[in-house]
Parts: structure tokens; sequence; C-alpha cells
């Protein structure tokens, strides 16, 4: 114990290791709160919802009321649907930063009102929000050079090497000691403003075992490749060109230039030409006969052949089918672009067992169910709720049945999802 607080003070001696030590801590702690303040706003925004909601569909009964017409009904309520984010959300912005996390439908054409919002750009937003992970994967490996680069290089440099390697306890347990001091130290900069805010956020222990594990596993492969490095007897300023260029190559320009690789292997179009295409045949629909499209409608869902014919005048049925025949239009398009969404993002995960920068930045958004899959699975979510939302809504039109002001309080409601980080349930449908 005597040897490791002697360490400990020659390292607090040093300045450059105290000032790194501190930074990194500093930099941890900004970054914990800048995604708890983004989190703590996304959920602001959640919990506003339902005031804004009940003011939304007052409005829109008072109109309705008076008219009783569930065409009316459908078409003007907005339903929200939103992706709370996890208590580890925080860490790992992930999509919640470039991707809508609420999102309000209507009965209508889905694939457009999903896909209007598809605008961001992959390539601007590889490196991410500053962020925990942000913090974790680009900046900690450079504080590790920081402290690593000169650890056996300065002691040859002042001409204290051989004097150490002849010490009873000095040589190469010497320097263990003093690796692994700086390891702890390190890890604990990150840990420990990570560990008060994930308690702070109710996160489960398993994540945050499971996170405190992947900082220590990130921090290991970086010093081990400083440990490497030194091996080469170079000097300090070579060691830590070195380990800059290695930083450069492995966090910034291999990820970059596999990133452009993956898009290239499986091309994709952008979600906003689903919502084009999508939009084209709801309004070629206005010139095809009425009668053509309700057969077409009815050949795909005969649960609903047996209403009344269409009169002369407009019916919100026929407006509804065919919004509903132009989402079926390019149910095609939306499964291609699932796939080649659900592949690069395997893609990326297979990448990073090569590039630790990548799979530790894949890993955390996993944790935190803040990546591609969980973005995949609230169009789930939302299209499953808007399924059940035409079917109740088709049930006052197909049948002519009047829709008053008691009859929007029996309208679905969506289901949020359950947290996988850690927290608490929200509530179910309510049907």
């Amino acid at each position: 114990m005597t040897l490791w607080m002697h360490e400990l003070r020659l390292l607090l001696r040093a300045r450059l290791s105290v000032v790194a030590l501190i930074l990194m801590a500093i930099l941890t702690a900004a970054a914990v709160t800048a995604g708890m303040v983004e989190i703590s706003r996304q959920r602001t925004a959640i919990a506003a919802i339902p005031a804004a909601q009940s003011e939304d569909i007052a409005a829109v009964a008072d109109y309705v009321d008076r008219t009783k017409d569930a065409g009316s009904a459908g078409y003007y309520s907005f339903h929200p649907t939103w992706d709370a984010p996890s208590p580890l959300a925080f860490a790992a912005l992930g999509m919640r930063d470039v991707s809508p996390y609420i999102l309000r439908v209507r009965a209508l054409g889905l694939e457009a009102q999903i896909y209007d919002g598809d605008i961001f750009n992959p390539e601007l937003a590889l490196p991410g929000r500053f962020d925990f992970a942000f913090v974790l994967v680009f900046l900690a490996p450079l504080f590790v050079v920081a402290l690593f680069h000169d650890l056996t290089s300065g002691e040859r440099e002042a001409g204290r090497l051989r004097m150490l390697d002849a010490l009873p306890r000095g040589g190469a347990k010497l320097l263990r000691r003093r690796m692994l001091l700086r390891i702890a130290l390190l890890w604990a900069a990150l840990a420990v403003p990570f560990l008060v805010a994930a308690v702070a956020s109710g996160v489960g222990g398993a994540a945050i075992f499971a996170v405190l594990a992947v900082i220590l596993a990130y921090l290991l492969f970086w010093t081990a490749l400083a440990a490497l490095v030194a091996r080469l007897r170079w000097s300090s300023v070579a060691n830590a060109a070195t380990l800059a260029a290695c930083w450069l190559v492995l966090v910034l320009v291999l990820p970059t230039l596999a990133h452009v690789a993956i898009n290239r292997a499986v091309p994709i179009g952008q979600g906003a030409e689903i919502a084009l295409a999508q939009r084209e045949m709801v309004n070629r629909a206005w010139d095809i006969p009425r009668e053509t499209t309700m057969r077409r409608f009815y050949a795909g869902h005969p649960e609903w052949a047996d209403s009344a014919p269409l009169g002369s005048a407009f019916h919100y049925k026929w407006y509804f089918a065919f919004h509903q025949l132009g989402d079926e239009s390019v149910a095609t398009k939306v499964r291609a672009y699932r796939s080649g969404l659900e592949r690069r993002d395997a893609a990326a995960r297979m990448l990073g067992w090569v590039l630790p920068s990548v799979g530790v930045q894949a890993l955390l958004t996993r944790l935190a169910d803040t990546d591609v899959r969980a973005q995949l699975a609230y169009q789930d979510r939302v299209r499953a709720f808007h399924a059940r939302l035409r079917n109740f809504y088709y049930g006052y039109l197909f049948r002519d049945r009047p829709f008053g002001r008691v009859d929007f309080g029996r309208a679905p409601i969506f289901a949020a999802r359950m947290n996988t980080a850690g927290g608490s349930n929200e509530a179910a449908d309510r049907p």
C-alpha cells in the first residue's frame, strides 16, 4: 500500500497528469449533464402531450358534434404517439438526436406522415451530439495518450530507467503499478460522473455495470496500444505522435470510410421518397372513378365490402379508402427501406468487432435503447396503433354510424413501450 501511495504522490506532482485527469472529469460531467438536460427536455415535451391533446380534441369535438360526421372526426383529429427515453438515454442519445420522438398521426395515409420528417443526413450525424458516448469514444483515447505516451520513454530520457530496473520492486513491476494507477484514475474520472447521473436517472444495476465494464475495456484497449508503442523504444514525442495518428485513424478515418463503404454496399433511398410516392398515389386517386377505388379497397379488405354503395355526394369512406391504398402501394418500398436500414445497422455492428470505437458506440446506444433498432421499433408501434385507429373510424364510416362528442373518448390511445434499460413501464393501450 505504501508503494501505491508513493506512486499516487508522484503522479499528483506531475502537473500535466493532474490537469488531464481533472479535465477528463469536467468533460465527462459536462457531457452527462448535457445529456440529462436534453432527456429532461424530451420528457417535458412528452408530459405536455395529454393537455395539448385534450385541447385539440375539444376543439374538433365542438365542430364534429354539430354534424355527427365520423369522416370529419377522423380527418381533423390528430393522435399523438411518442417514444419515451429510457433511463440510460442521457449517456448515448443516438437516433433520438436526429429522428422524431413525438409523432402526431391521423387515420389517413400513414407512410407520408412517418417519412415526412426523414431529412437527416447520417453522414453529418456520424460523430453524434456531445454526450457521454462522445466523450468516451472520441476524447478519452486522447487522455490515454497524454498519460501513457512517456511512461517508459520519459524515464529513459531522464536517465532513470536503469536505476529503476535495479530496484527490488522496480522495473516492470513499477511500470505496471504506474500504468494500473493511471488506468484506475482515468476510469474514475469517467465512471464517477456517469455513476452519479445514472443513479439519479434511475438506471438499473445491470445497465450501470455494463457501461462501467465498457469504459474499462475501452481504456484497456488504448492502454495496451500505448504499451505496444512504448516497446518500440522511441522518444516521448514520437510515441505521442504515433498514438495521436492511431487515434485519428481508428476513431475518425476508418469509421468514416467504413460508413461510406457500408452505404455504398447497401444502397437505400430516402424516406422522403416514400412519402412522395405515397402522396402521388393519393393525388392520382382523384382522377380515378370512385367505384374503381372502392372495388380495389374491398378486394383487400372484404370485412367492409357490405358497406352501402356510394352516392353522388362526397363520402369520407372513399377518401380514407384511397389513402389506405396509397399506403399499400408503397409497402414494397417501405420493406426495402427498412431492410436496408437493418442491413446497414448489422454491418456497422459487425464492424464494431474490428474497430473498438464503432463497437463501443454501438453498444452504448443499444444499452440506452437509442439505436436504429429502437427507432424502427417505435415506427412498428406507430403502425400498429394506426391500424387500430383506422379500424376505429372505419366502424363508423362504413356503417354510417353517427359520431358525436362522446365517441372521441372511445378512440384508441397509443401504447408506449416498456423501458428496456431500467425504469418503470408506461401506460398500455386503451381499446
